[in-house]
């Protein structure tokens, strides 16, 4: 299985257009320190041709032309064949609309995600205006196969477990599965890509299924809990908005180091975390645990 990251920022990119912030200055100011990147978004293939997305940021254009595709025949060329949602942000929704061109449209999600982005958000309504989109509901624990657009099989499958989250500020409803870790697998190798941008607690029994996968793509949101607070951006902790911190004793770094998974990489960084800047004691201390900082254009295969 082939895993691109398209984005590793989250929502706002990074730099962010409206921060000053000492990260963005940096990326701004001296960009070979700090790396741009577009927001989240994440692409998987089994043959390296067709491929699925990891949520639909609002950079997808641009993520997309980036990936290799089988030779064009005619005039239209849709190298994406669905879209695995693991909540109904923004950030990780609205590049559906943005894809409308593409006529035929598969959407996976857990049916919390389903209705928060048809009845709330309205991206589902809008993106129908303008191309057929099939909904996949996926249950919660349900392994099911992911099929290309002309119903063949991919020979992957996709998983769904719900995770710690803080539903979109526009949800209407808190449902089970608001938020998901997804794992996908690819079921001739029986090798297995974990996904989980958004995480808001570490708990013994995801961390057993977590373990289990040879690649783990994890939420690196913020460095700490109080992270924005200290800049006085917002006096919201990180865990009030469902992201685990990296640092600290509970927080996700040293929780994950001790994971067997082959590779483990952060992604959904946001603008504010100091671990974007290479050279850093931040940077330095996840390397020295054994995981990545997750860039725009890193590719995986497992």
């Amino acid at each position: 299985m082939h895993v691109f990251l398209l984005g590793t920022a989250a929502g706002g990119g990074f730099p962010q257009w409206n921060c000053w912030c000492p990260t963005c200055r940096v990326a701004r100011e001296d960009p070979s320190r700090a790396h741009p990147r577009s927001q989240s978004s994440i692409a998987f293939s089994a043959d390296g041709v067709r491929w699925f997305l990891g949520n639909a940021s609002p950079d997808v254009r641009e993520q997309v032309a980036t990936l290799p595709h089988a030779a064009v025949e005619g005039v239209r060329h849709v190298p994406v064949e669905g879209i695995v949602l693991t909540d109904a942000e923004l950030d990780h929704t609205l590049g559906i609309t943005l894809l409308r061109e593409g006529r035929l449209l598969q959407v996976i999600a857990t049916p919390a995600v389903v209705h928060t982005i048809s009845d709330d958000s309205r991206v589902l309504a809008v993106t129908q205006a303008f191309a057929t989109v099939q909904i996949l509901e996926v249950d919660l624990g349900d392994p099911v196969p992911l099929d290309y657009r002309d119903g063949s099989s991919s020979g992957l499958t996709i998983e769904m477990k719900a995770v710690r989250g803080d539903p979109p500020r526009f949800a209407r409803r808190d449902e089970v599965g608001h938020t998901v870790a997804a794992f996908i697998r690819d079921t001739s190798t029986g090798k297995e890509c974990a996904f989980v941008p958004g995480c808001g607690g570490l708990g013994p029994k995801l961390l057993a299924r977590l373990d289990q996968a040879e690649l783990l793509l994890f939420d690196g949101t913020f460095w700490t809990d109080d992270e924005l607070a200290r800049l006085d951006i917002s006096d919201r902790p990180a865990l009030s908005m469902g992201h685990v911190p990296v640092s600290g004793v509970e927080g996700s770094l040293a929780v994950l180091s001790q994971l067997s998974c082959r590779l483990k990489v952060y992604t959904h960084i946001n603008n504010t975390n100091p671990m974007l800047v290479e050279g850093s004691s931040e940077r330095a201390a996840v390397e020295a645990s054994g995981l990545i900082v997750g860039m725009d254009g890193m590719r995986f295969e497992i």
